[in-house]
């Protein structure tokens, strides 16, 4: 469960860059860059490391996302995961336990930074200070929360020639998380079926 959660709440340290734009022109780039993709589907490769840069756990899987708010993350054995959303409620499957945990889906971009990837895009500037750089092809994207209500410290979004590449965070105790997208392709047609979870049967489940 922890391993999943953290794909919501994470953290990777983030280099110090230079000579970032003015937050307008940043959030306007980044808007578009999200916006272009309705849907995403992709392998994910996922490291997290703690304070100390020592490596806390590497795993891989699956991921769809739909706007507004769809997503599965299916994470491989043999710490298999599956995290289900339909924009309202949020199941996480661990088979291994066999265990369903149900949530309401936290709709807040500071505490859930995965709609960054199939939510409303026009909260961003709302939420966050942004900058960004560019090189070359990529361009990578500094988004820090304005409140202080918030479960993460800084977070960046890399994109490479126009499609997502990458996600890193830092939280406030230093844990780090990078997610690297494999194989993205955008916009292709995702059956919403994807996006429900019928509970195994004989499985606990647990409301939060």
């Amino acid at each position: 469960m922890r391993l999943i959660r953290m794909l919501l709440l994470a953290a990777l340290s983030i280099s110090s860059v230079p000579a970032y734009s003015d937050e307008e022109a940043s959030a306007q780039r980044l808007t578009v860059l999200l916006s272009q993709a309705q849907t995403i589907s992709a392998r994910f490769s996922q490291l997290t490391l703690d304070g100390s840069g020592t490596q806390l756990q590497e795993t891989a899987g699956q991921l769809v996302l739909k706007r507004p708010g769809l997503f599965r993350w299916h994470t491989d054995a043999p710490m298999e995961q599956l995290l289900v959303s339909n924009g309202e409620k949020v199941w996480l499957y661990d088979p291994d336990l066999e265990q369903v945990t149900i949530q309401t889906l936290d709709k807040r971009l500071t505490h859930t930074p995965a709609l960054l990837l199939s939510g409303d895009v026009s909260d961003i500037r709302e939420n966050f200070a942004i900058s960004h750089q560019e090189g070359g092809n990529v361009v990578d994207f500094i988004l820090k929360p304005k409140s202080k209500d918030t479960l993460f410290d800084s977070l960046r979004l890399s994109f490479r020639g126009g499609v997502l590449n990458d996600m890193q965070l830092i939280d406030s105790i230093g844990q780090r998380t990078n997610i690297l997208f494999l194989s993205v392709k955008m916009n292709e047609a995702v059956d919403d079926a994807s996006f429900s979870f019928e509970i195994p049967e004989g499985a606990d489940v647990i409301q939060e």
